[in-house]
C-alpha cells in the first residue's frame, strides 16, 4: 500500500515537473514572438513617422519627402481625438513609440488594448497624451514591459507620437495595484501624465510607474 502511494506521489511529482516546464518553455516563446512582433511594427514605425528633418524638407518644399508621406500608412480619417494621428500596419492601428534607456527598451504602442494586441506591443489602455492622462498596459514579457519595475524616480520616458512629436516624461513614483482594482490604476490621472502597467509574474497584481511630461 504504501508503495503504491510512494509511486502515486511520484508520478504526481513528475506531472507537476513537467507542467512547469511546459509552461516555462511557452512563457519563453511568447517572450520571443513579442520580441519578434515588436521589432518588426517598430522598424515600420520609424519610417512611417514623420522626424525633423521631414517635417524641414516639407516646409522648405522638398516635394519628394512630401510624396513619401502622402503615400504612408498614416490615417487622415479615423475616429480619434483631436490632433491624434495613428499610423496603420497590417492592419492594426498604432498610437506612436516608447523608448525607456533606463531598462533599454524601444517599442511601438498600439492605440487600443486586446489580449491579442497585447502579444505584440503595448497598448493604450486609455487617455491621450494632449490631455495629460495616457495610460500605456504591456505583458511582463522582458522585452516588453518586465523591466519596468527597475525604473527609479528621475528616469526619463520617451513618446514619439504619429505626427513625430517626442514627448519627455520623468518617471515620479511605482505603485502596485492589488487585483484587478481598475479604479486604483486610474486614480490621480490628473496628477499623472503618463501611466506604463504590467502584472506581477503571478499575474494577481499590477507593477505601475507614474511619470510627469517635463
Amino acid at each position: 500500500m504504501k508503495k503504491l502511494q510512494s509511486r502515486i506521489w511520484m508520478i504526481i511529482g513528475i506531472c507537476m515537473i513537467l507542467a512547469a516546464v511546459v509552461l516555462c518553455c511557452y512563457n519563453v516563446r511568447q517572450n520571443q514572438k513579442g520580441a519578434e512582433y515588436a521589432e518588426y511594427a517598430l522598424a515600420q514605425l520609424q519610417e512611417l513617422i514623420p522626424t525633423t528633418a521631414d517635417d524641414k524638407a516639407e516646409e522648405s518644399g522638398d516635394s519628394s519627402q512630401v510624396d513619401e508621406l502622402e503615400q504612408s500608412d498614416i490615417l487622415s480619417e479615423y475616429d480619434i481625438p483631436e490632433k491624434e494621428t495613428l499610423i496603420e500596419i497590417d492592419g492594426r492601428y498604432y498610437l506612436g513609440t516608447i523608448s525607456i534607456p533606463a531598462i533599454g527598451i524601444e517599442l511601438p504602442v498600439l492605440s487600443e488594448w486586446s489580449y491579442a494586441n497585447l502579444k505584440i506591443s503595448p497598448c493604450r489602455y486609455q487617455g491621450t497624451v494632449a490631455e495629460g492622462n495616457l495610460i500605456i498596459a504591456a505583458h511582463n514579457y522582458s522585452s516588453h514591459f518586465g523591466k519596468i519595475k527597475n525604473l527609479n524616480p528621475g528616469d526619463e520616458i520617451y513618446f514619439t507620437d504619429g505626427d513625430g512629436t517626442v514627448h519627455t516624461y520623468k518617471v515620479v513614483q511605482s505603485d502596485l495595484i492589488y487585483g484587478y482594482n481598475v479604479s486604483g490604476m486610474e486614480d490621480g490621472a490628473d496628477d499623472w501624465d503618463l501611466t506604463l502597467f504590467t502584472c506581477t509574474w503571478s499575474g494577481t497584481n499590477r507593477v505601475t510607474i507614474r511619470a510627469v511630461e517635463k
